[in-house]
């Protein structure tokens, strides 16, 4: 399921692609979802990876203890970022923790989160896409998480970049923006 930012009022939708429902192969153990207000700019090359946003809201992988259901909406505290490139676009991941979960006080930054999480959430975006034939993604940063502040300015910078969208400074194409 993904915000469908091509319908109008960006309704939550299974994603499709190529014409066929996409789904998702094995459990994922941890809530996803984005940012909302966060818009990668496919129009604008990331100065350090040599690649363009992915036309999409930020990803968030929020790891706290509760499942979250389909469209909740939650406060969340960032803690890192991960420069996913899938199919040459890059698509930033926000590793963060529900600012109401138990574990909330103990992270605080992206060290704080077990190494075998990190890993974990990692190794599932790397190859999650290739039982539908589609080679494995790779990530950017010598395949590290960014740490918090690193993380806050990517959603400041996609935030800022969603702000010029809809005030009509840069081309929506196809996006829905609320006209």
């Amino acid at each position: 399921m993904e915000v469908a930012t091509k319908e109008e009022f960006n309704p939550i939708a299974q994603d499709i692609k190529k014409g066929k429902l996409r789904d998702y192969h094995g459990p994922i153990f941890w809530n996803y979802g984005c940012l909302p207000q966060t818009w990668e700019d496919p129009t604008v090359k990331h100065p350090e990876l040599g690649c363009f946003g992915d036309d999409d809201p930020i990803d968030v992988v929020e790891i706290g203890s509760a499942s979250l259901g389909m469209g909740s909406v939650k406060s969340v505290k960032p803690l890192g970022v991960l420069a996913m490139i899938d199919d040459g676009e890059l698509d930033w991941k926000v590793l963060a923790i529900a600012t109401d979960d138990p574990l909330a006080e103990k992270y605080n930054d992206i060290g704080d989160v077990p190494e075998s999480v990190q890993a974990g959430i990692r190794e599932w975006f790397r190859w999650y896409k290739t039982p539908d034939d589609k080679p494995i993604n790779e990530f950017g940063f010598d395949e590290k998480y960014l740490d918090k502040a690193e993380a806050i300015k990517v959603i400041e910078e996609t935030n800022d970049a969603w702000k010029k969208l809809k005030a009509g400074e840069t081309e929506a194409g196809k996006l829905w923006i609320g006209e």
